[in-house]
């Protein structure tokens, strides 16, 4: 695209510009295979096959069960069913502008501050996307009390298994450094939640003081690229026991007194995803960028306004809509208890063994 100004502006050629742009962070996600592409997303959504195109139940089929019957030539077979689910699935729109005046322009000797933030905008998306993911987490782990009695007591069921506390001094930690990660953390976590499914985890997103912590052990290795200079630098990626890590400091860290220390201590909470725990696919929305120019203010501006929506789906979690304001949820909203269940029928809900996400607590 030879210009980028209000003028030459083409919002369909300047997406798919975009879109060819590699994202390091996000394909590494996708190559974990922890965040998928869904079809039945992109069918509920983007084709606007359900009314309204913002929310959608979908059916979620149970796995074979009963136990198998003898063939001897006598007994009579008596058949099963498998039980089938309902999924509450959902999506969220976000949006941002990016305001840059042409006297910029002409003090810097021609700086073009609209193509740094072209060079910007993919990684600031992918960005937007990950604090969404993270507030999905936080919502899953408060979702005890919602529903029925015998629902709620599956919640919690999921919550306590699928939580794997070594940071508050329970009965088989006996100093400081047993209560941060080590090098059988992960594979205790992942048993503890999903058994002799533990083999399907491959995502973990932790704070950079477990990170490091993983580092000193020499248990946490860097994956590289290499720029367009040549140059080989490290990603904010790495490998923990074969699972992709990805660091970042915006997870939830608590400041609390445990055990009468006589003081605060930081509790660090790290995530552990498995093949499939989050579909996430784009269905676009009707602009997704746009170029305004205002040649009044401050001697002439250009803004680049861009926008997007993403349909979500959590493996084997159910979202309510319970607390949403608008057609999009909020972090906030999405970090709200009751807004999440695991999927049942009213009355049962599946196996929290079959949901391949865990978090680890822990010291660093």
């Amino acid at each position: 695209m030879a210009k980028f100004n209000a003028k030459s502006f083409n919002e369909r050629v300047f997406g798919a510009y975009m879109s060819a742009v590699p994202n390091l962070k996000f394909n590494k996600l996708r190559a974990s295979r922890a965040v998928v592409r869904d079809v039945r997303l992109r069918e509920a959504f983007k084709n606007n096959s359900q009314t309204g195109a913002v929310y959608a139940t979908l059916p979620f089929f149970g796995l074979l069960g009963g136990n198998a019957q003898n063939y001897d030539g006598v007994s009579t077979l008596t058949p099963t069913s498998t039980q089938t689910f309902e999924q509450g699935v959902f999506t969220y729109g976000r949006m941002n502008g990016w305001t840059e005046a042409d006297f910029s322009y002409d003090v810097t000797g021609g700086t073009d501050f609209m193509e740094n933030v072209r060079n910007q905008i993919n990684t600031y998306w992918s960005n937007v996307d990950q604090e969404v993911l993270l507030s999905i987490l936080k919502g899953i782990f408060l979702m005890s009390n919602t529903g029925t009695s015998t629902i709620k007591a599956a919640n919690k069921a999921f919550v306590d298994s699928h939580t794997y506390d070594i940071g508050q001094g329970s009965a088989d930690v006996k100093t400081t450094d047993d209560m941060k990660v080590n090098a059988t953390t992960l594979n205790s976590a992942t048993q503890q939640a999903c058994g002799d499914n533990k083999n399907r985890f491959s995502l973990v997103i932790c704070h950079s003081a477990v990170a490091t912590n993983l580092e000193n052990l020499n248990l946490l290795q860097y994956l590289k690229y290499t720029d367009s200079n040549g140059i080989e630098r490290d990603l904010s990626l790495g490998t923990w026991n074969g699972r992709l890590v990805l660091i970042d400091d915006s997870m939830p860290v608590e400041n609390k007194n445990v055990g009468g220390t006589g003081g605060n201590i930081s509790l660090y909470t790290t995530y552990i995803l498995g093949e499939g725990a989050i579909s996430l696919e784009d269905v676009g929305a009707k602009v997704p960028y746009e170029m305004l120019r205002d040649a009044k203010t401050h001697g002439g501006e250009d803004t680049l306004i861009s926008r997007k929506r993403n349909a979500v789906a959590v493996a084997g979690i159910s979202y309510q809509k319970a607390t949403q304001a608008t057609n999009s949820p909020t972090n906030a909203e999405l970090e709200t208890g009751n807004n999440w269940s695991l999927v049942n029928d009213g009355t049962k809900c599946i196996d929290h063994k079959a949901v391949p996400i865990a978090r680890i607590i822990s010291r660093g």
